[in-house]
């Protein structure tokens, strides 16, 4: 595979507020243990957090990327030969396409945390998917990535 013109790569991370509440969390486990003397609430308080830890970690490690002649967004690879226009939703767009304008055939990568995505369309006759729903934090960005993905392509196609 050949890098396009623009790759582009995004890890959705958890936002910070979630890293205080993996702390939180260890807290409480401390809290609990507590009654059972100062070595069980330490390591109610360092095990609480490490678990409260991973899960954000875990819940905040998908990546959207476009390599070459395909998207890789978490588990999913299209290429972008599939792929049609790409529209930028801001926030309000983007919160009406998650709930009444949603399709239950759409691929949907979503992070509630994330307020702006990109809505993709699905040329492939042969998928059944209308669309694909990716929240984003650069739209705009990720939308010409995939323009330039698209055109380089195309081009590579005519030669």
């Amino acid at each position: 595979m050949q890098l396009s013109a623009g790759p582009y790569e995004e890890r959705l991370t958890a936002p910070r507020s979630w890293w205080l509440i993996s702390f939180l969390v260890g807290v409480s486990f401390a809290l609990i243990l507590l009654p059972f003397g100062t070595l069980p609430l330490l390591g109610g308080l360092v095990g609480g957090t490490a678990v409260a830890a991973v899960a954000a970690s875990a819940y905040g490690s998908l990546r959207i990327r476009v390599v070459g002649d395909a998207l890789i967004a978490g588990e999913a690879k299209i290429p972008v030969a599939a792929l049609g226009e790409a529209e930028v939703l801001d926030a309000e767009e983007a919160r009406a396409w998650r709930t009444y304008k949603a399709d239950t055939r759409a691929f949907l990568l979503l992070r509630s945390y994330i307020p702006t995505a990109l809505r993709v369309e699905v040329t492939d006759p042969a998928d059944p998917t209308p669309y694909l729903y990716l929240s984003t934090r650069e739209p705009e960005r990720l939308a010409e990535a995939l323009r330039a993905a698209r055109e380089s392509t195309a081009a590579q196609a005519e030669s």
